[in-house]
């Protein structure tokens, strides 16, 4: 169960980080060779005047990432500031929670499966075993919070399609 965990959750999420980054570089491409664009259209974008924005996003999908692992290996959680504002910034936040993840092996998540996992939630508190963590919590948040990151900018005309979130496809290619 050791690798299972690893693999169907945390080496997944890492190349969905990497995806994400080159999403980024897309979006401030975009606005470098439109003069008529501000990157704050992006980085503040959002689908719906209720919704988050792209920056917020990038910081849940940081989160979840980061604690998925440091709960199923019993690391410390570290806490970053959510004070970005630029690509830059944005770029900086992805390559802290890919660094973070990079240093995990599939061994350390022995156990992890049935480790007690307590969940806070503003005001609800959940007990979970890993392996509901990671099903009913982790992954469908983690891929809400990137594709929601995809489609603002999508919704402003960064092209994208959907080979940039499977970007971990292309090792699969053949011809």
């Amino acid at each position: 169960m050791t690798t299972l965990v690893y693999d169907l959750a945390i080496a997944p999420i890492l190349q969905s980080l990497k995806d994400l980054d080159a999403i980024v570089s897309k979006a401030e491409a975009h606005v470098e060779a439109d003069d008529n664009i501000a990157p704050e259209t992006f980085l503040q974008g959002r689908l719906y005047p209720n919704m988050k924005p792209f920056m917020f996003q990038i910081q849940v999908a940081t989160d979840t990432a980061k604690g998925v692992v440091a709960r199923l290996t019993g690391s410390e959680n570290p806490s970053w500031p959510d004070d970005e504002q630029t690509f830059d910034d944005a770029h900086a936040r992805l390559k802290k929670a890919i660094d973070f993840l990079s240093g995990f092996k599939p061994e350390d998540f022995a156990g992890s499966d049935a480790r007690e996992i307590d969940l806070k939630l503003g005001p609800y508190q959940f007990k979970l075993t890993g392996a509901q963590y990671v099903q009913s919590f982790v992954l469908p948040n983690f891929y809400f919070h990137t594709t929601t990151a995809y489609n603002i900018l999508r919704h402003f005309g960064v092209e994208l399609g959907k080979l940039d979130v499977l970007g971990g496809m292309g090792k699969y290619a053949q011809g």
